[in-house]
């Protein structure tokens, strides 16, 4: 059973919202759905080693893309007894073939169906959402990364990739920004690299996790909301 947001504006119709659980092979793994009024897109976000669901940061972002009239998908790609180790937070091919389990579950469902399809990735959860939207293809229409190491997707799946990339980087992550670099020089699909200035890692800054949603709001607006090319 769906519930509107507790934060949704008096007079505007209520964003809905539920926890999902999802098999993923033997697993089982839990979501935060979001659907405002008629979406004009789903956004499914993989969380970086250590964080969940949960992180105020990507539910920040995820709040925005839902006033941009965005439904947003937040995945727990890991069990609790599995985030307790390190070797599967880093397991880049787990994470993807979970983010996938969740793609396939989203199009089983009638009322997302026919929804266009991004991925937002964060930390190593960026690496997941590439990978997955290079099998994939088509299937989906953008993906985002925030300070994330899209260079642990692989040169292969970093060249296989059709969707347009946009990979957000703060100013100060120097090591980050170098890698992301090298990311963006094996890809063949649109692709754009944006500094934030000032920004470290976690964009705890003031303005610059703002900066990234703006940032991530517009390009899934333009790729899943705008005009087909």
């Amino acid at each position: 059973m769906m519930k509107p947001s507790p934060n949704t504006p008096s007079g505007s119709r209520a964003t809905l919202e539920q926890v999902v659980h999802i098999p993923a092979g033997t697993a089982v793994i839990e979501g935060a759905l979001a659907l405002p009024p008629a979406p004009a897109g789903l956004v499914l976000f993989a969380h970086g080693s250590g964080s969940s669901r949960h992180s105020p940061r990507n539910n920040y972002v995820a709040r925005v893309l839902q006033q941009r009239g965005l439904g947003t998908l937040l995945l727990d790609l890991l069990t609790p007894e599995e985030d307790q180790d390190m070797r599967t937070r880093f397991d880049i091919p787990l994470l993807t073939e979970r983010l996938l389990a969740a793609t396939r579950w989203v199009r089983a469902q009638p009322a997302m169906q026919a929804s266009p399809l991004g991925y937002f990735g964060a930390s190593t959860g960026a690496a997941a959402a590439l990978m997955a939207a290079a099998t994939l293809g088509p299937q989906v229409q953008a993906v985002v990364s925030r300070g994330g190491r899209p260079d642990l997707a692989g040169r292969a799946q970093l060249a296989q990739l059709q969707c347009p990339v946009l990979l957000l980087v703060g100013g100060r992550d120097e090591e980050v920004l170098a890698l992301n670099r090298l990311a963006a020089a094996q890809m063949r699909c649109p692709h754009e690299i944006v500094v934030i200035p000032g920004a470290t890692h976690l964009f705890e800054e003031a303005g610059t996790l703002e900066a990234v949603a703006q940032c991530a709001a517009d390009w899934f607006v333009q790729y899943l909301a705008g005009p087909a090319t």
